[in-house]
């Protein structure tokens, strides 16, 4: 997830020479920076039952993997944010991805569970400086008329993750092992490095008291009820996504994993798309619409989840669901809390995606894997309960400032 670190007028510069077009090339930068933070946090899920394998652990213990790494960007999210504030912008962006790089060529290298969990915590943190990073850039470097679109660019790293990332990396795990799969991401973090490096302008960081307190926000109006979907959608996708392979073996459709996450990894790019397209009018529909497709989707998951058939239709309404949530939820606690309730976001996100992780392997243990639907169908209701009662605040029928 994504927080804007700093607005000072100073930090506007980028923006001078791109006139009235978006700059392409350093927001697809970002994107893929993005990508990148996605990418290396979820692959794991991909080829958890290989790793857990190799690591002579767990499944369970093997999907912490993801949880050691969503817990490091949720800590770290607030303090870093206030660590490196007077940093320059670009130093440390490059900092972070050089970070990726190294925790994916010692996964790949490592048969060690303790040296892997090491570096995957410290990969954690590194993704907290980059989610600090992308907002505040996209908006820093579009003309005030097209910084929602620059935002959705640097966003559409997260489902291309999810879309062809994973899948890819999931098949050639099945083919070459998935110790391959985490040296070819720290090849591309080193492609991203000179990316960055060539097309990204350099922005300065914040000055000595700037800064306002951050959980402030907490008193502001709709910030709370954005929070609260924040952690339970966050929880509920994560219990599932977490263990998805664990899940469709569980049903005998573990060869086909790539393919399924493939489905949902589309119709999670359909979902962005369409949200980029729609969120400055229909914030509040949308959200209401992408709780009820994962609903509808976990009952399915729940109730027939032998018939393929029905999983792939699951996988879909599920992906159409979850693609825009990033979008929706970010522009909705921007509008009610701007950049001190996107830090609280960063903290809750991940704080929450660490949880689907250690949740989701209670479960395993506890109840099986059949479990896990149900879960989300508990954790969804809520939510959708609150999108709809915060019609005032937190998910207006009309957004502030806009047409």
């Amino acid at each position: 997830m994504t927080t804007s670190q700093t607005e000072s007028p100073a930090s506007t510069s980028p923006n001078e020479d791109t006139g009235q077009k978006l700059p392409w090339s350093p927001l697809l930068a970002l994107g893929t920076a993005a990508f990148m933070g996605i990418l290396t946090e979820a692959l794991p899920a991909g080829v958890l039952p290989e790793m857990a394998r190799d690591l002579s652990v767990s499944q369970s213990a093997a999907g912490q993997s993801l949880t050691i790494y969503a817990i490091a960007t949720g800590v770290a999210a607030i303090p870093l944010s206030v660590a490196t504030s007077a940093w320059r912008r670009k130093q440390l962006l490059l900092l972070a991805v050089v970070t990726f790089a190294v925790a994916n060529i010692v996964t790949a290298m490592s048969s060690s569970y303790p040296l892997t969990m090491t570096f995957r915590l410290l990969a954690g943190v590194a993704a907290a400086a980059v989610w600090a990073e992308l907002v505040g850039y996209a908006r820093r470097l579009a003309p005030p008329h097209l910084q929602g679109r620059a935002i959705a660019i640097t966003m559409a790293g997260i489902p291309l993750a999810l879309s062809l990332g994973i899948p890819v990396g999931t098949f050639l795990g099945g083919l070459f092992g998935w110790r391959l799969t985490f040296g070819l991401v720290a090849l591309i973090s080193v492609l991203l490095l000179v990316w960055i490096g060539v097309s990204v302008p350099d922005a300065p960081g914040q000055k000595a008291g700037q800064r306002e307190p951050i959980l402030k926000a907490l008193k502001l109006p709709g910030v709370v009820a954005v929070l609260f979907v924040v952690a339970a959608y966050v929880l509920a996708h994560n219990i599932l996504y977490t263990y998805i392979a664990t899940f469709l073996d569980e049903y005998d459709m573990g060869g086909q994993r790539d393919i399924v996450l493939l489905v949902f990894g589309i119709a999670s790019m359909v979902s962005i798309f369409v949200t980029g397209a729609m969120v400055d009018r229909k914030l509040r529909q949308l959200t209401v619409g992408s709780t009820a497709l994962f609903i509808v989707a976990s009952v399915m998951l729940a109730l027939a989840a032998e018939s393929d058939t029905v999983v792939y239709t699951a996988m879909i309404l599920w992906g159409l669901g979850w693609g825009g949530v990033a979008t929706l939820l970010q522009t909705a606690v921007t509008d009610a809390g701007g950049s001190r309730g996107q830090a609280l976001l960063v903290t809750t996100w991940n704080s929450f995606m660490a949880g689907g992780g250690a949740v989701g392997g209670i479960l395993l243990d506890g109840m099986g894997p059949t479990s896990f639907p149900w879960s989300v169908l508990l954790l969804l209701v809520p939510v959708l309960l609150v999108v709809v009662a915060s019609r005032r605040h937190g998910f207006p029928a009309k957004r502030p400032g806009a047409a």
